[in-house]
């Protein structure tokens, strides 16, 4: 079983639950398409930076 070494502190707690409470996802805007989505993310028709990276069903 795991123990901890040491206690962790309440600021380091708070700076651990940090991104806990986000209002809103981070969006982009692919530049070929126009699409918005999610950051890091490939975009619904298969972009990701410009680049056609995912066949979809419309390409077949």
């Amino acid at each position: 079983m795991a123990v901890q070494q040491n206690k962790k502190s309440p600021s380091k707690r708070g700076m651990h639950r940090a991104h806990d409470f986000l209002s809103t996802p981070p969006l982009a805007v692919e530049p070929t398409t126009g699409e918005v989505h999610l950051r890091h993310h490939v975009s619904p028709n298969g972009f990701y930076r410009g680049k056609k990276v995912v066949k979809t069903k419309a390409d077949e």
